[in-house]
């Protein structure tokens, strides 16, 4: 599927990293160093912006190796790009380690995964129908 996007950045466009990859990596656009300290966050620039085709979305997910090496994810996981966004994309990342955090301009910081979605049509009922569930809210289909 094609995604019309601009790069104002130094870094190449996303790509992906094996053939089997559902993300594309995506890299800082920054004139400095950020340093994120333990539970902060800050939205990280990456001088793409994205004409997504109507019935897409894009999604901002963290990068496995960061979260698991530094505590660095993305809050907002997964973060949606919507197909009527026409601004820069930024990351929202947060520290969840107990040590800060550098990010280096063109450091990959999250991936994007281009996803399609259905629009609901709602229809209001009196009544749904019964499940083998039902109601059971959090934790009610874990086996114990």
């Amino acid at each position: 599927m094609v995604v019309k996007v601009i790069n104002r950045s130094a870094n190449a466009l996303p790509q992906y990293s094996t053939l089997a990859a559902a993300g594309m990596d995506v890299r800082a656009q920054i004139e400095s160093p950020i340093t994120i300290g333990p539970l902060e966050r800050v939205a990280v620039p990456t001088g793409l912006y994205m004409e997504i085709p109507v019935g897409c979305e894009v999604q901002v997910r963290p990068r496995s190796g960061l979260a698991a090496k530094h505590g660095i994810t993305v809050l907002n996981s997964p973060g949606t790009i919507d197909a009527d966004y026409r601004g820069e994309l930024k990351v929202i990342l947060v520290n969840l380690s107990n040590e800060p955090f550098t990010i280096e301009s063109g450091e990959r910081i999250a991936q994007l995964v281009l996803v399609r979605h259905e629009v609901i049509e709602w229809e209001e009922v009196e009544a749904l129908s019964d499940s083998a569930r039902g109601a059971g809210g959090f934790g009610s289909t874990g086996v114990k």
